[in-house]
């Protein structure tokens, strides 16, 4: 029998709102998949191999929905200007360096290293519009063992000289070569994924294109979402026949659809949805990426993730380096808490904050969820997992299972350690 056995404390959603939190417990790990959460070993996997992780705590990998790749480089910089000027004084240039590759060579395998000891076991991730570049990250990510989604940026208008595709032509030329590269690669860990930038950077043409390509190909899509009211603004002059901003992506078939036909989309920020626009959010199943570090430091807004919970529609989070600054997915947990209380206070008291459980929910099930049955330790859940060293973090108080968790969440970066982390039933360190 192929598996292992972890033992130690267990802390994972039970729902959304609570936690299945064990003091002593043993996770089953068999072909890749959970087979559950056990206060005794079962007598059909006593004879896998234990490992005994006592003193430490056990819990579900997190999934990063939305990061930039490009942007790693400078993050924790250059946080003083609001999304779109941020975009033309550091991102856009930044991102043209990647047409050298020697220097994505190097930026790319700092960013690879690092989100491989991160606590991220899965993430969908923007490149830049450069081919090659893209295919050198995603074969650095492929040897990681970490599963991702990864996509090259289309870009053909309002954008600069230095940072363009050409026409919408030339755009989805370069995005079939892209695609017909990772298919002749064969990977098994990371995944292409269709990714305009954001509308004012996509022409009709373009969008349309990349819609039929989707479905062509079957693939998901990911872009960006009513983040900023200038954004939007923008948009609507862009796009005068549209009556929102998610009409746009809607129009041309790139919000996704979770019937068997069709992939997901993913849509990051949604701090400012219409009615209209979550209707549509709902209606093709589309993923919200919540990017709560990014939305405070470039000024963007305080998303209503409570209202898009209480409608049942698809969240997780998502660290949006260098919008945000680090890739600990337990920051971003501890940040979608701070800032639902912040919204909450501030802007509508009618939709109560995120509890910690919720929040981790986000970070685990939540997204993971895009990636299919993934963000649990429930049985038949693919087996993604962290043990976590939380002894550097002092206190003389006895916390049981679930609050060193939520602990952790806050603190991890005050002592807090990842001692094993596991994708798809396969440890990683």
């Amino acid at each position: 029998m192929n598996g292992f056995v972890l033992r130690g404390a267990v802390c994972y959603n039970a729902s959304p709102t609570t936690f299945d939190a064990r003091e002593d417990a043993y996770v089953v790990c068999h072909d890749g998949v959970s087979a559950g959460v056990f206060d005794e070993i079962p007598p059909d996997y006593a004879d896998l191999p234990l490992v005994d992780c006592a003193g430490k705590l056990i819990c579900p990998g997190l999934v990063d929905l939305h990061v930039h790749a490009p942007q790693y480089t400078f993050r924790g910089t250059g946080a003083d200007l609001e999304l779109l000027d941020w975009l033309n004084t550091y991102t856009f240039p930044e991102e043209a360096k990647y047409a050298d590759l020697s220097y994505a060579h190097q930026a790319y395998g700092y960013f690879v290293e690092d989100l491989a000891r991160s606590a991220t076991t899965r993430a969908a991730i923007f490149g830049t519009l450069h081919v090659p570049a893209t295919m050198l990250l995603m074969d650095k990510l492929e040897a990681t063992g970490l599963k991702t989604f990864v996509g090259k940026v289309n870009m053909n208008r309002n954008s600069p000289d230095y940072l363009a595709d050409g026409t919408a032509a030339d755009s989805l030329a370069a995005t079939r070569a892209w695609l017909d590269g990772v298919e002749a690669r064969g990977y098994s860990n990371t995944r292409p994924i269709i990714t305009p930038r954001f509308t004012p950077s996509c022409d009709d043409e373009l969008m349309s294109g990349l819609g039929r390509l989707a479905h062509e190909r079957g693939l998901n899509v990911q872009s960006h979402l009513s983040e900023n009211l200038s954004e939007i603004a923008w948009v609507k002059e862009l796009c005068p026949w549209s009556s929102c901003y998610g009409q746009t992506y809607a129009r041309f078939g790139l919000l996704g659809d979770e019937g068997p036909a069709g992939g997901k989309a993913i849509m990051a920020h949604c701090n400012y949805c219409s009615d209209e626009e979550v209707r549509l959010l709902q209606a093709h199943g589309t993923y919200i990426a919540h990017c709560p570090q990014s939305n405070t430091l470039i000024s963007s807004g305080m998303a209503p993730i409570r209202r898009y919970l209480d409608l049942g529609m698809n969240v997780g989070l998502g660290t949006d380096v260098a919008g945000g600054a680090s890739l600990n997915m337990f920051r971003a947990v501890s940040d979608a808490v701070a800032v639902s209380k912040l919204r909450w206070r501030c802007v509508d008291q009618g939709l109560p904050p995120l509890s910690i459980q919720e929040a981790f929910w986000l970070a685990t099930c939540g997204g993971g969820s895009f990636f299919g049955r993934v963000g649990s330790l429930v049985a038949g859940y693919e087996f993604d997992a962290l043990v976590l060293d939380d002894s550097g973090i002092r206190t003389p108080r006895h916390l049981d299972a679930a609050q060193r968790l939520e602990r952790f969440c806050h603190l991890s970066s005050e002592g807090g350690r990842i001692a094993h982390k596991f994708v798809a039933g396969c440890q990683l360190f």
